[in-house]
């Protein structure tokens, strides 16, 4: 009796990490194969009808699940200096005149030129500076002395601009429609551009103020960076030293705070924060000839991420030769040769597409159709500044 209860138990053994069989393999057999066709027109529509009816519900509040957000491809936010500045909204925040300018102007001159910036990879494209701050003489003699007189026609300079929400959205609207591949906008300073209302700002005006900067941001896929000056009282938070209230860095995606510790100094420290890059402190002194930030150490190095075969084995499908492949997700799966479950590959690969087109030039989509899910790999190539499909 006993020798029967302990075959019965062992036919009902759980697989997964306590017997030592892979995740992977387990959850093949457990997992909905993605597959699997979509609901007929006639359903889809009735689909359709019911969300549109929830929808009309003044109460009615818009939800996902974990598994819808896992089936969706959402677009990274494109590196303009990586590590260090996003698409989005940046403060740099310092003391007046401890070099602030002229950092922004050798980050404006290495993202319109290409060239690494301390060693980060810079994607190159066009640059609006509001020096708002200085005159077109002051920017002559200074982008000589750092830069002499090669020049660029992707770095833009102007001198005057509007106010925000009195014409100055629309200034920015044309210029970028103007360029195509503007990466970057500098404003120099906030000041300059923000409607004086009184003599104190709330936290929702300061948070409404890089909020409408951060739309546009993120409207049209820039990075926009805002020069702010920090006030004198000491902080136990140093970024609670940027002039104004939080709101102006609980809006914004990302900050950057420069210190000396006497003006006179000709080293600096800055500090980097930010939603989409890692916590850094860095370490500048200026070349006293050119004025040149450069980089003497960082606090610590920064984590990167382990190498990722389904990737790799992703990105082998195409290439030069062979530029677009199509195919269902367990077609995918078959043509890398994996053994993981086709509804995590197809997870993993909406998750880290990004990623694949970063590291490996290979554009992923995952649509559904009427056939099923369809994924669609297409090889692509840098040229110049921008991801461009070879023909």
């Amino acid at each position: 009796m006993t020798d029967d209860k302990k075959k019965m138990t062992a036919q009902g053994t759980s697989v997964g990490a306590d017997d030592g069989q892979s995740i992977s393999q387990n959850s093949k057999t457990t997992i909905p194969d993605p597959d699997e066709k979509s609901n007929s027109p006639e359903r889809d529509l009735e689909e359709l009808y019911r969300k549109m009816g929830r929808m009309s519900d003044p109460a009615y509040l818009h939800t996902l699940t974990l598994d819808e957000l896992m089936d969706n491809v959402f677009e990274g936010k494109s590196a303009v200096i990586e590590n260090l500045l996003y698409a989005g909204a940046y403060i740099l925040a310092g003391a007046p005149k401890i070099g602030k300018s002229f950092l922004v102007a050798q980050i404006a001159h290495h993202v319109s030129t290409g060239q690494e910036l301390w060693g980060y990879k810079t994607h190159q494209g066009t640059v609006l500076y509001l020096a708002l701050e200085d005159d077109e003489s002051r920017l002559q003699r200074r982008m000589f002395r750092m830069f002499g007189v090669e020049g660029t026609s992707s770095l833009h300079f102007a001198t005057n601009a509007k106010m925000i929400g009195s014409g100055l959205d629309e200034q920015l609207e044309k210029f970028v429609r103007e360029h195509s591949n503007t990466k970057l906008i500098i404003v120099d300073t906030l000041q300059k551009v923000r409607e004086a209302v009184s003599d104190s700002y709330s936290y929702s005006s300061d948070y409404e103020v890089i909020g409408k900067l951060k739309q546009f941001a993120d409207r049209y896929g820039i990075c926009v960076l805002i020069v702010h000056h920090t006030r004198k009282q000491p902080a136990g938070d140093s970024f609670e030293m940027i002039s104004g209230t939080t709101g102006l860095l609980g809006c914004a995606d990302g900050a950057l705070l420069m210190q000396k510790e006497k003006r006179t100094d000709s080293k600096a420290t800055l500090e980097v924060v930010g939603r989409d890059q890692p916590d850094q402190r860095l370490y500048l002194s200026k070349d006293q000839e050119s004025l040149v930030w450069d980089l003497d150490h960082a606090e610590n190095e920064l984590w990167k991420q382990p190498p990722d075969s389904v990737l790799e084995a992703v990105a082998k499908i195409v290439s030069a030769d062979n530029r677009e492949w199509e195919g269902s997700p367990t077609e995918l799966a078959q043509a890398i040769q994996t053994d993981m479950a086709v509804n995590r590959l197809t997870k993993h690969l909406n998750v880290n597409a990004g990623r694949l087109l970063e590291e490996h030039q290979v554009k992923y989509e995952n649509k559904t159709k009427h056939a099923g899910r369809r994924i669609q790999l297409t090889y692509m190539v840098v040229e110049a500044s921008a991801f461009e499909v070879i023909e």
